[in-house]
């Protein structure tokens, strides 16, 4: 199956390319309103219940691709720490704690919402937010941070790194044109919110 990289998907890194992260190294700290705050090594997260989900990363640049994404869900992990009652919304720090996002909780209990590790299983690497992304495809793909190194239950909305610079908090994915990079490309219509079939 094809990689991310095989099908010529887009590098943007809005805080700059990370380089060489080492996953042997890497942990994520989960804290906030949960009962067992606490870090997990990469190796410690991979001994958690993994989903496969056949789903689309669309951007708000307009191009959207599909495969088998393969990670946590939210839902796993928010059982798993025990997530509180008042949790509205979990806010996702990527490396360096520059770029953050936040998504309410009920989009992130949703099935399809991952930390991500795999693409039709490939390793995720640091072009495509490796070693663990989250994956949101109800979303634009601004929601969907790179290389997390953090994820934070909240009572609070804040704003993260493009929604301070004017994108949409909400994130709806908006009917339109997008090129369709599973189809070399190819410009097609969508309706609003995930994608999942094209417009005829």
């Amino acid at each position: 199956m094809k990689s991310l990289k095989d099908y010529s998907t887009p590098i943007f890194w809005a805080e700059g390319d990370p380089g060489k992260l080492d996953r042997a190294l890497w942990k994520i700290t989960f804290d906030g309103l949960i009962e067992k705050p606490q870090t997990l090594s990469f190796e410690r997260l991979l001994k958690l219940p993994v989903s496969n989900v056949k789903a689309r990363l669309t951007s708000v640049t307009r191009w959207s691709v599909e495969g088998i994404w393969t990670g946590i869900s939210i839902k796993e992990l928010a059982s798993f720490l025990f997530c509180k009652k008042e949790a509205k919304y979990i806010r996702v720090f990527s490396y360096r704690e520059i770029y953050d996002t936040s998504i309410p909780i009920e989009i992130a209990l949703k099935e399809k919402t991952l930390l991500a590790f795999k693409f039709n299983e490939h390793d995720l690497t640091e072009d495509y937010g490796g070693p663990v992304r989250l994956f949101c495809p109800y979303l634009w793909g601004y929601k969907s941070a790179k290389s997390v190194v953090r994820v934070q239950f909240t009572d609070k909305y804040i704003s993260g790194y493009w929604e301070s610079r004017g994108y949409p908090d909400h994130a709806t994915i908006e009917k339109g044109i997008v090129r369709d990079l599973n189809d070399n490309g190819k410009l097609k219509s969508i309706p609003g919110g995930e994608v999942i079939d094209f417009l005829s």
